[in-house]
């Protein structure tokens, strides 16, 4: 466990959406173990028509959920979130562009007690990042701004895979997108639950197409949907 300066937590939940990430998902899962803190895993398989379904079954002292078809990465959290046993739940997607050893960063704002929900930002500092595709960086600005417009918040990275937050945020929260809009749903209701929110900053591996990297420019249009429906029309 980390040093003394943060408060003790009895588990971590950690939910981990996937769909066909067959060649990562066992070297995510041994990354998320060594993460330094006692774990609940919540694993979504979400349809993966690929070797995804074996590898889980090799890995040891996870509990795996499964969708029959694929349904997207907000149903594959909302589905899992009723599972949830520990103290503070985090999301960590499939691949490697993430690492779990960004954990300590990501959770001491909530375990020294200044904090409910944290935003873990690509474009905020933090580790090493792959250069990769420039529009892509653009879109994920573009939207932040957007989304921050409608929600008065000052974040760098609406779109971050790495959001964190408490049990009791978890027990409130009224999600209803399916797929990738799960980024800006969260972010509008969180927004409005008067609680308090940090970012810091991560490290960052982005995949190319051919790793295979799957969120593409219509996912752009839903999530500029999904940011004027939760905070405009959709606030319940």
């Amino acid at each position: 466990m980390p040093g003394n300066d943060i408060a003790p937590m009895r588990t971590l939940s950690v939910i981990v959406p996937v769909y066909n990430e067959a060649a990562y998902i066992a070297r995510v899962l041994e990354h998320v173990k060594q993460c330094g803190y006692p774990c609940q895993i919540i694993v979504v398989d979400d349809g993966s028509t690929d070797a995804t379904a074996d590898k889980l079954l090799a890995v040891e002292g996870i509990t795996i959920l499964r969708h029959d078809r694929n349904r997207g990465k907000g149903a594959a959290i909302r589905t899992a979130l009723p599972k949830v046993q520990g103290d503070v739940v985090l999301i960590q997607d499939a691949d490697l562009e993430y690492d779990p050893r960004d954990y300590r960063e990501l959770l001491q704002p909530i375990l020294e007690g200044k904090a409910d929900v944290v935003y873990g930002s690509r474009f905020a500092g933090g580790g090493p990042h792959r250069v990769l595709f420039f529009w892509h960086m653009l879109g994920n600005t573009l939207l932040t701004f957007f989304s921050n417009m409608l929600t008065n918040l000052n974040l760098t990275d609406m779109e971050t895979g790495y959001k964190v937050f408490t049990a009791e945020v978890a027990r409130r929260l009224v999600l209803k997108e399916n797929r990738f809009g799960f980024e800006p749903e969260f972010t509008a209701r969180v927004a409005r639950m008067d609680l308090r929110i940090y970012e810091v900053g991560v490290s960052y591996s982005g995949r190319k197409y051919a790793e295979g990297k799957k969120i593409n420019w219509k996912d752009g249009i839903s999530a500029l949907r999904c940011i004027i429906k939760y905070n405009l029309f959709d606030r319940t």
